[in-house]
């Protein structure tokens, strides 16, 4: 008991700061800190964490390792939290992850929609859609994310399908680099894809390190793991 204690006075802590960080970087930008959304990335760390994270007040967990957050969503079924898969999606997995994910952030491409919206039907449970859009320069390796210019037929393709919601986007800042300019194009691309789809109103962008640039160039939901949780456990 007295490490459960310990633990939650850590995380209480951590997030103090973090929701701290959100609604000063809110007021700098001029806006609301009820704008923001906090997801808290759980990766690696126990179901007792997301435990003590409910009962502070969070209500959105991220998750990227489908197997990982399958156990983890069952176990705290009870919890009634918000689910997001933000990992890499294969289309083998589609459907199984929409089982039990509310949101799913990683959608680059149309090949996972169908098996998304099968597990979707399956649960007779609307899923919400984040198309992941790449911020990278063209050809560079390692992350995900469609190119801009793939987002109207993707979007479309989510639209049509049944039982999932297009919310809008979601991106990674290129690494090992200014993180301002590449959410301020975020910005512009966001701005394309409400102009076709006004309901997209979503910007998941900004983590531990950068939030605060995120939270200025209009990010609605910000992805915080480290700066909550401490460093992973070194174990996957």
């Amino acid at each position: 008991m007295t490490d459960d204690s310990s633990r939650r006075d850590e995380l209480a802590t951590n997030l103090e700061t973090v929701r701290g960080r959100i609604a000063a970087a809110c007021a700098d930008a001029g806006r609301s800190p009820d704008d923001v959304r906090l997801v808290v990335v759980t990766k690696f760390f126990p179901a007792s964490d997301v435990r003590l994270l409910a009962d502070l007040g969070v209500s959105d967990v991220g998750e990227n390792r489908h197997q990982e957050a399958e156990v983890k969503a069952a176990e705290c079924a009870d919890l009634g939290l918000a689910w997001h898969f933000i990992g890499g999606l294969q289309s083998n997995k589609a459907a199984a992850v929409a089982a039990y994910a509310d949101v799913v952030e990683s959608v680059d491409r149309a090949k996972l929609v169908a098996g998304l919206s099968r597990g979707a039907h399956a649960r007779s449970h609307q899923v919400d859609v984040l198309l992941q859009v790449s911020l990278d320069p063209p050809g560079r390796e390692g992350r995900a994310g469609a190119e801009p210019s793939d987002l109207p037929a993707l979007a479309r393709a989510v639209e049509e399908a049944g039982m999932l919601r297009l919310r809008g986007l979601m991106a990674v800042a290129p690494l090992g680099e200014d993180p301002r300019p590449a959410f301020d194009r975020l910005a512009e691309i966001h701005r394309d894809l409400l102009a076709e789809h006004p309901t997209a109103t979503w910007v998941s962008a900004g983590m531990s390190g950068d939030l605060e640039h995120a939270i200025h160039a209009g990010a609605t939901h910000v992805r915080v793991g480290s700066a909550v949780l401490g460093s992973r456990p070194q174990f996957k």
